[in-house]
């Protein structure tokens, strides 16, 4: 089964490549104040200064809903794009313990979201937005929700409820497991999310404890944390203009409409900066702060 053979709609037409759309993103008006979504620490860490420099304030990271979507294929890699068009994102999560502060060397950070036209892979059958019924976010278009929504009879829930979806195909774009180096930090090379249905703009998030990697595949260990990442509004308003973005006409719920974000989710905003100085011509970096219980499993 290909990617295309899930879709009425090609997510390749009328996408543009990525240089096409940072340069479109460079010149959508995105300041200081667009890029830089928080003048804070996110999952729940302030930060202090110490004699030694900037020291994070633990609070300990909400637990979230894993949502229908989550497929344990735990795929060791960097760079999960998988050729998927959007503007390019890094993302910087450095994972401490809520106790001491301290950072956690060799905990997995499991990530896995959406692309730019709301689809998961392994469920792309769905469509776009979830338009084909039963997706991500339910049946696209009708009245924008004014909170988590009720899906219809028979359907998963929507994008972060209990329960799991069965997939629809075997692709992996979007999913992956990286390894926190000895301060804590890990990376991904990822794209900035697409929305659909009912669920303002996320990253879903586990982190595993004392596992190891084999081959190219995590395995092992424990989940100590699940949560998810939000992203700025003044930021996703001008990203959602782009293409291949701007595909996508299912209504977009913001963060003040989504009822999983308002119940703890603030305290998973990402904070955003260009990755150059200059036009944002090289995609954002987003860097989030994860205080967990190593022990915990909850």
């Amino acid at each position: 089964m290909t990617e295309r053979e899930d879709h009425t709609q090609s997510p390749e037409s009328g996408a543009v490549n990525r240089r096409a759309a940072l340069t479109a993103l460079g010149g959508a008006g995105l300041g200081a104040a667009g890029i830089v979504a928080l003048g804070r620490a996110a999952a729940g860490a302030s930060t202090t200064h110490g004699p030694t420099g900037p020291k994070p304030a633990c609070v300990l990271a909400p637990e979230m809903v894993e949502g229908p979507y989550y497929l344990d294929y735990d795929l060791f890699r960097r760079d999960i794009t998988e050729h998927k068009d959007g503007v390019p994102l890094i993302l910087r999560a450095t994972v401490v313990d809520a106790t001491t502060c301290a950072p956690i060397p060799r905990a997995a950070l499991d990530i896995w979201h959406c692309d730019a036209l709301g689809e998961y892979s392994g469920y792309t059958a769905m469509g776009v937005g979830g338009a084909n019924g039963g997706g991500p976010g339910g049946p696209g278009g009708g009245t924008p929700p004014t909170g988590t929504p009720t899906p219809p009879p028979g359907s998963p829930p929507p994008g972060g409820g209990g329960g799991h979806a069965e997939p629809t195909d075997k692709l992996t774009f979007l999913r992956g497991v990286q390894l926190t180096d000895r301060r804590g930090v890990v990376e991904f090379r990822t794209l900035y999310p697409g929305w659909y249905m009912g669920r303002a703009i996320h990253i879903h998030a586990k982190v595993h404890i004392g596992g190891k990697v084999v081959g190219r595949k995590y395995t092992g260990g424990h989940v100590a944390h699940t949560g998810q990442f939000f992203f700025d509004e003044n930021v996703t308003e001008r990203i959602a203009k782009l293409q291949p973005y701007a595909i996508n006409t299912t209504h977009r719920t913001t963060l003040d409409e989504d009822g999983i974000y308002r119940n703890g989710g603030s305290a998973g905003l990402v904070t955003l900066r260009p990755l150059h100085k200059g036009p944002t011509t090289h995609g954002l970096l987003a860097t989030i702060v994860v205080a967990v219980n190593p022990d915990a499993t909850p």
